[in-house]
């Protein structure tokens, strides 16, 4: 009898289970299903040599926050060095090898991509005209490249004065006399203004410094995938 209770009870207790996890199973089928369909949309538009298609299927991927297919790196980092992003290319061919070691199903030749690298990551790092990701500086229109600019006074704000330190803008200041009264006398900082002209820029509501928009370098970063030539 107790014999036939236990089974009963591991059956009631397995059959639970089963019920607790179908949702969380029926959202997970559709979901790896999703994933599976942009790889192949993704993995088919490579085959026609449409790299920029190919490159929004693996986005939006990415995007998904679902689980990536392990051999999704080589193929990304594939597409990214057809489009000239080497810098993005060499990330995710190194986080495919970092995953998949020498197990990968495309290891041979994810070793291959990394040599096809070298030569356009060092062109990257050679030129002055472009930043560490081989996209192009463009020049910075705030300050028509000079890198320097007369702007809005960064102390009075343009207004051209300041408060005054010593009375705190209340253009008087107290002191205690010998009775131990409170006493107001005019501020002589301010002459009991409460404000004083600006010390930056002596009331002319700007200054000359370098450029805010490009910290002054005269240059600002792009979306163009840099060529490494003088235009």
């Amino acid at each position: 009898m107790t014999f036939g209770l236990n089974s009963m009870r591991k059956q009631f207790l397995l059959l639970l289970f089963w019920m607790l996890c179908l949702p969380a199973l029926a959202q997970l089928q559709p979901n790896l299903g999703l994933t599976s369909r942009l790889m192949d949309r993704a993995v088919n538009a490579m085959e026609r040599e449409d790299y920029l298609e190919a490159n929004n299927q693996f986005r939006e991927i990415i995007n998904s926050n679902l689980p990536i297919p392990p051999e999704m790196p080589f193929f990304f980092a594939t597409t990214l060095y057809e489009l000239g992003q080497y810098y993005n290319s060499d990330s995710f061919i190194k986080k495919y090898l970092d995953l998949n070691g020498f197990k990968g199903e495309h290891y041979d030749e994810a070793k291959t991509l990394v040599a096809k690298l070298k030569a356009p990551l060092a062109a990257i790092a050679a030129c002055n005209l472009c930043d560490n990701r081989g996209y192009r500086f463009q020049t910075c229109q705030a300050c028509d490249g000079e890198g320097h600019r007369q702007q809005e006074c960064s102390l009075c704000k343009g207004l051209g004065v300041i408060g005054c330190s010593r009375c705190t803008g209340d253009g008087l200041i107290t002191k205690r006399n010998v009775f131990n009264i409170l006493e107001y006398f005019e501020c002589e900082r301010c002459s009991g203004k409460g404000r004083l002209t600006c010390t930056k820029c002596e009331g002319s509501l700007v200054e000359h410094g370098d450029c805010q928009t490009c910290k002054g370098t005269g240059k600002v970063e792009s979306t163009l995938i840099c060529d490494h030539e003088e235009h």
